[in-house]
C-alpha cells in the first residue's frame, strides 16, 4: 500500500508541475504552423491531457471584434482578462499603433475556434461584457494560454484590474520578455 501512495504522490506532483509549467512559460506555437484549424477532432484528448488544472467552459468563438475582444454565441461579448491591445474600433480615437496586426492576430488564432474560457474574479465589466482568460487546444494537444501569448509576441500589453489578478505576475513577465526582444508593438511603436 505504501508503494501505491508513493507513486500516487509522484504522479500528481508531476502533474501540478507541469500545470505550473504550463502556467508560468505560457505555450507558444512556431510561425512556420498554418493557423489552426478548427479543432473540434482534437479537443477531446487536449482537454484530457493538457488543460489539467484549467477550470471554464467551451465555447465557440464567433467574431473577433478587436485585439482583445471576441463574440461568442447569441451575441455575448467576451474581454480578454490581463491585456489591453491597441485601439481599433472607437470611433473618438484614431487606430493605434500596431492595433490592425493585433486585431488580425487575434483572428487568425481565435475565430471558428473552439477555446475553454476562465473566469478570475469578476464576471463582467461595466460594459456588460464577460471577463475571461482564454485558451486554444492545438491539434498537438497542447493548449495555448491566448492572453500571455498576445503579450509575449507583442500584439498586447500586461493590464492590471484587481480584483481580475490571478495571472498578473506571468503577464507582466511576457510583457518585459516581449520589450527586451522587440517584438511587435515594442519594435515597432
Amino acid at each position: 500500500m505504501f508503494q501505491n501512495t508513493k507513486s500516487l504522490a509522484t504522479a500528481s506532483l508531476l502533474i501540478i508541475l507541469l500545470g505550473l509549467g504550463f502556467l508560468w512559460f505560457g505555450l507558444k506555437p512556431s510561425h512556420s504552423l498554418p493557423p489552426p484549424a478548427p479543432l473540434v477532432e482534437s479537443i477531446s484528448s487536449a482537454t484530457d491531457s493538457a488543460v489539467v488544472g484549467i477550470q471554464g467552459e467551451q465555447v465557440t468563438i464567433i467574431k473577433v471584434i478587436d485585439g482583445d475582444t471576441v463574440e461568442i454565441d447569441k451575441g455575448i461579448k467576451v474581454r480578454l482578462l490581463g491585456i489591453d491591445t491597441p485601439e481599433t474600433k472607437d470611433p473618438r480615437r484614431p487606430v493605434g499603433c500596431f492595433g490592425k496586426e493585433a486585431a488580425a492576430e487575434t483572428n487568425r488564432l481565435l475565430e471558428g475556434n473552439i477555446v475553454i474560457l476562465e473566469k478570475d474574479v469578476s464576471d463582467k465589466d461595466k460594459y456588460k461584457r464577460l471577463l475571461r482568460y482564454i485558451y486554444l487546444p492545438l491539434e498537438s494537444g497542447q493548449v495555448l494560454f491566448v492572453n500571455d501569448y498576445l503579450i509575449r509576441e507583442g500584439f498586447a500589453k500586461a493590464l492590471n484590474y484587481p480584483p481580475d489578478v490571478k495571472y498578473n505576475e506571468q503577464l507582466r513577465e511576457a510583457e518585459s520578455k516581449a520589450k527586451e526582444f522587440k517584438k511587435g508593438m515594442w519594435g515597432r511603436c
